[in-house]
């Protein structure tokens, strides 16, 4: 099972209390979050985005996003080894090559460590405030995930798509060149359709367990994909936060339960009282699924 965390500090999601420490916290924190998840072998760190919440809707999403590339690129400066995931950028936001470049000097610089999180988005003022149609963004969303699949780790890219066409123009960085992981965030069917389509990974946010048990069950993610795409990730955000120093037992059983479903990863939230209970909170959590594991 993978481990990655929802970064503390950075988003501070109204269903999960953020004690004064989150809420003050600073990018030292969060640098310092970082490197002790990658000491204990945490595979990625991650940072959602948002641009502009309305003020009518924070109590509902948040108020606060870190620029994900801003976060992610001090995290790779400060790391080595950890994966530096966006959870999500939001497709309709930006031109495709816009993704290529920006992640791609990111991929470049940090070694090949981005795993590109996106989503269709689903909050239209934001769209209406930066002037981008928001009917039609689940089309634009797969051609611009068709896009940046055929752009990433490529010099001098050539697209031609529903949506976007481009040719003649150098892009360099462009990222490594490899099978950039990419997972596709939501909370719909289609969400999971686009994920198996089009990308290596689905994470979905705010169902509950037995809202995905009906999911996963009713679309299978097991076997090869179109696009020869390999084995397929499925990263799930346990809910209510875990406690496995307070409650290794339980926390083995949250474990448990979502593997059960068919989760590949899990995306952590803690209880946490102070950056040092949170520090706690992670080698705890390390050292219970460190237990589970069969013998070599």
């Amino acid at each position: 099972m993978q481990l990655g965390i929802v970064t503390p500090i950075v988003n501070l999601n109204p269903r999960f209390e953020a004690p004064a420490w989150e809420r003050d916290g600073t990018m030292a924190d969060v640098v310092a979050v970082a490197r002790e998840a990658e000491r204990l072998d945490y595979r990625w760190i991650s940072c959602p985005e948002h641009i502009a919440i309305p003020e009518d809707v924070a109590s509902v999403r948040g108020g606060r996003y870190w620029d994900p590339l801003v976060t992610l690129s001090y995290v790779a400066a400060s790391t080595t080894r950890i994966g530096l995931l966006s959870h999500v950028v939001v497709l309709g936001y930006h031109h495709p090559l816009e993704i290529v470049k920006r992640y791609g000097t990111l991929d470049t610089a940090s070694g090949g460590r981005v795993i590109l999180g996106v989503g269709v988005g689903s909050l239209r003022a934001e769209f209406d405030l930066l002037g981008v149609e928001f009917d039609g963004r689940g089309a634009r969303a797969d051609d611009a995930l068709r896009a940046i699949r055929a752009s990433f780790g490529q010099r001098s890219p050539t697209y031609a798509g529903t949506h976007y066409r481009y040719s003649g123009f150098f892009i360099e960085p462009s990222g490594i060149d490899r099978r950039l992981p990419i997972w596709v965030g939501g909370r719909t069917r289609r969400s999971l359709r686009r994920a198996l389509e089009l990308g290596d990974g689905w994470i979905p946010f705010g169902l509950s367990h037995a809202q995905l048990q009906a999911m996963l069950a009713a679309m299978p993610v097991a076997g090869d994909r179109a696009g020869g795409g390999g084995a397929f990730d499925v990263i799930l955000a346990p809910e209510p936060a875990l406690d496995p120093s307070g409650d290794p037992s339980g926390a083995a059983a949250i474990v448990t339960s979502y593997a059960e479903l068919g989760a590949t990863g899990l995306s952590l939230r803690f209880r946490h009282s102070s950056r040092d209970h949170y520090m706690e909170q992670l080698a705890a959590m390390a050292q219970v699924t460190a237990e589970m594991s069969p013998p070599r």
